[in-house]
């Protein structure tokens, strides 16, 4: 993502003398980050994004900059005459990579969310959950430099939520941004970079106070040593909930384990190179406050 794609004063609304969608809203997504959309049923969150997506043009305003994008829609159109294989290889063609390689591409990607065994179905013939994977695989197929999910988690199943946060990790890692809407205020907990609230057509950046909100779900504890002690890479340190010296240049981190991947390449690559000791799954807090 060579830069910011940006909103300015972007206003929409789908009849010329009808009432406004969205308007004066401003905006910039700079690369490698994670941003989160947040407000109630019909405040305008769709339209939003498929104005990222340039799905829709603004009807006042302007938007600018041209990041490789791909979307996840809220309804997205299963009843196609395609296998979920052949749908994705045909996508990754049309993306120019040759078919061989885009029939490898979506072959990991059915399987990355558990859908080997039907990819050979027609998707007609799917599920609401099934479908939903191939809506997900489809926009992660060409790695894009801007990822915008209108509520992609629903619908999947466990492991699939799962590897979905672990592909949003990916991408911003890898210095692509991350748009979503999501109707659960836990996903993603404690990692967007900024959370925008939409209010009767109007656009407001929620306050680090405001947005801050603990991690939930599974954590992983990662052991490592500093090459020459100090803290942990700038870079890595968005990932880490927690950070305890335990020795010195000896660090327990734990870390969402949707991320927990990232920041161990984070640390592997880094120039010098951290050593993991070891990794493994977080205590579980219990009721009373105790761990288990």
């Amino acid at each position: 993502m060579h830069r910011d794609l940006r909103l300015d004063n972007v206003g929409r609304r789908y009849a010329l003398r009808g009432p406004w969608v969205l308007r004066g809203i401003d905006l910039t997504i700079p690369p490698g980050t994670l941003t989160r959309v947040d407000g109630h049923n019909g405040t305008g969150k769709s339209t939003l994004l498929r104005l990222l997506a340039r799905i829709d043009a603004p009807t006042e305003g302007r938007v600018t900059g041209h990041p490789r994008t791909a979307y996840v829609p809220e309804r997205f159109p299963s009843a196609l005459p395609f296998t979920p294989l052949g749908y994705l290889t045909h996508l990754g063609t049309v993306h120019g990579l040759s078919r061989p390689s885009a029939a490898r591409a979506a072959g990991d990607w059915l399987e990355r969310f558990g859908a080997t065994a039907y990819a050979r179905t027609p998707m007609a013939q799917l599920s609401k959950g099934s479908s939903q994977k191939v809506a997900v695989a489809q926009a992660l197929l060409a790695e894009p430099e801007l990822l915008i999910l209108d509520e992609a988690w629903t619908g999947l199943d466990e492991d699939a939520r799962a590897e979905l946060e672990r592909a949003v990790a990916e991408r911003t890692a890898a210095g692509g941004a991350v748009v979503f809407v999501d109707h659960d205020p836990r996903r993603l907990a404690g990692a967007p970079d900024a959370t925008y609230a939409v209010h009767e057509g109007t656009l407001a950046r929620r306050t680090e106070q405001q947005q801050r909100t603990a991690p939930t779900g599974p954590q992983v504890l990662v052991d490592v040593r500093a090459p020459a002690g100090g803290p942990p890479p700038a870079e890595a340190a968005r990932w880490i909930t927690t950070a305890e010296e335990t020795a010195p240049g000896t660090h327990r981190l734990t870390v969402p384990a949707s991320h927990s991947d990232v920041l161990l390449r984070t640390l592997l690559t880094a120039r010098p190179a951290w050593h993991v000791m070891s990794v493994g799954p977080a205590p579980v807090p219990a009721p009373d406050g105790s761990t288990r």
